[in-house]
């Protein structure tokens, strides 16, 4: 069965954002080193009160303001997913896309208008 397994939050301030999360919860958080894009990105690790790994998540600066935390989904093809998100009465937001040596992401809307996605792994991914 899917679960979720990754969780993204935007952020206006890193520096400010990074310290609060590290200070609530001691949440581990790292810049990603040498994504391909170029982009900003810090790997959010997570860890439940018994030291068990928990969810991991990600932390990028907010593109725009409708912008908010994402969780996302651990499916077998995103291809497949996306066809019945739409079927079902969602919506694709951002079509497949290539996380270089993870996966494949899209991120959709529910038919209540809330935002999550979809994650495949695959570490052939370009």
């Amino acid at each position: 069965m899917p679960t979720l397994v990754h969780f993204e939050l935007p952020a206006d301030d890193i520096e400010r954002a990074k310290k609060f999360y590290t200070n609530l919860f001691g949440w581990n958080i790292e810049k990603w080193e040498g994504l391909a894009n170029n982009m900003e990105y810090w790997t959010i690790n997570t860890t439940d009160d018994k030291g068990n790994k928990g969810v991991s998540g990600g932390m990028m600066k907010r593109m725009h303001q409708e912008q908010h935390i994402t969780n996302y989904v651990d499916v077998k093809s995103v291809d497949e997913y996306s066809l019945k998100i739409e079927i079902l009465g969602g919506k694709i937001i951002v079509p497949k896309t290539p996380v270089p040596g993870a996966g494949y992401f899209a991120t959709c809307l529910d038919t209540e208008g809330n935002n999550f996605g979809i994650f495949e792994v695959n570490t052939n991914a370009k």
